[in-house]
């Protein structure tokens, strides 16, 4: 078994190096973008989850090397050339681990830890999950399938985590615009951060936008339509135990308690945030649809004014 570092541990004393220069930037560009009690509960958050890793890691290796033992078509080297392949493959099953994440919402219960701070800075990309890790990983269990080798897959994973650190701020306005036409960048993750209509759902790119781009789910950050962070409805606490699972009550809630048919039961795991088996819940769809709507009217009344 090739034997590669754990980046992400490496990482920690670059990461608080860089939110203490972030810090500073924004502080000097007269941006508010920390909040004492929002961002110790984001640490809080990035510390339960490298813990639980070690445990929920141990679970992905095993799994991903049973397959790749009895199961692999063929088998590939530890090569450059297939570190290449893994970088596409691994951002590929990102981009639909991500989508699926906000689509269905036994993944949303996880995923919805990330999304529920209403700042926007460095301390809120390590704002993770302490349970998607544990089942998250069946986006990749093609890769073993197909002859990737565990250990190589878990590293790439690894890389593309560590990206999206950087790209959680406010300091940087826009990159250069081949960088913004093709990969990830702190604006067009802005706009996936957002609770606006407009910006729902948009942007799940890890390292390369190109994927958001060639599915339709791509949205520019927008100078008239000022990002506003967190979610539709925000869960206003910075109890690290309620970021972690308050989701995950009120959706086994849905599941188990009322008067509804099994299949919604069963809807309830596998339908959007925001379904209800009686119609009166919004998806995003919804909402956006709402406000262009609404936009439209906005637009045509100034014309007759």
């Amino acid at each position: 078994m090739p034997e590669f570092p754990n980046i992400i541990v490496f990482a920690i004393p670059f990461f608080v190096l860089a939110m203490l220069l972030e810090m500073y930037v924004t502080t000097k560009q007269q941006i508010r973008t920390y909040e004492t009690k929002d961002a110790l509960s984001s640490i809080a958050m990035g510390l339960g989850n490298v813990f639980l890793n070690f445990l929920s890691k141990a679970i992905v290796l095993l799994v991903f090397f049973w397959i790749y033992d009895n199961f692999r078509l063929f088998t590939i080297p530890v090569a450059w050339w297939s570190f290449v392949l893994i970088f596409f493959a691994d951002d590929f099953s990102y981009y639909w681990f991500h989508r699926i994440s906000h689509e269905s919402r036994l993944f949303w219960a996880s995923h919805v830890v990330h999304h529920s701070s209403q700042k926007y800075n460095l301390s809120t990309a390590l704002r993770q999950t302490w349970s998607g890790g544990f089942y998250s990983f069946v986006f990749w269990l093609w890769m073993p399938l197909l002859g990737f080798h565990p250990a190589m897959i878990l590293l790439q994973m690894s890389i593309s985590l560590l990206y999206q650190f950087w790209i959680h701020t406010e300091a940087i306005d826009k990159m250069p615009k081949w960088f913004e036409a093709v990969f990830n960048s702190p604006s067009h993750h802005r706009v996936h951060h957002g609770s606006n209509p407009l910006y729902l759902d948009r942007n799940h790119a890890g390292i390369l936008i190109i994927w958001d781009k060639l599915f339709g789910t791509f949205q520019p950050e927008l100078k008239e339509e000022r990002v506003i962070y967190g979610l539709v409805v925000n869960i206003n606490t910075y109890n690290p135990v309620k970021i972690a699972f308050i989701e995950w009550r009120n959706m086994l809630k849905d599941v188990f308690f009322g008067r509804k048919s099994l299949k919604n039961r069963f809807l309830y795991l596998v339908k959007p945030p925001g379904w209800t088996h009686d119609g009166t819940g919004k998806l995003s769809d919804d909402l956006r649809r709402e406000w262009l709507e609404s936009s439209l009217q906005s637009q045509s009344q100034l014309k007759e004014d």
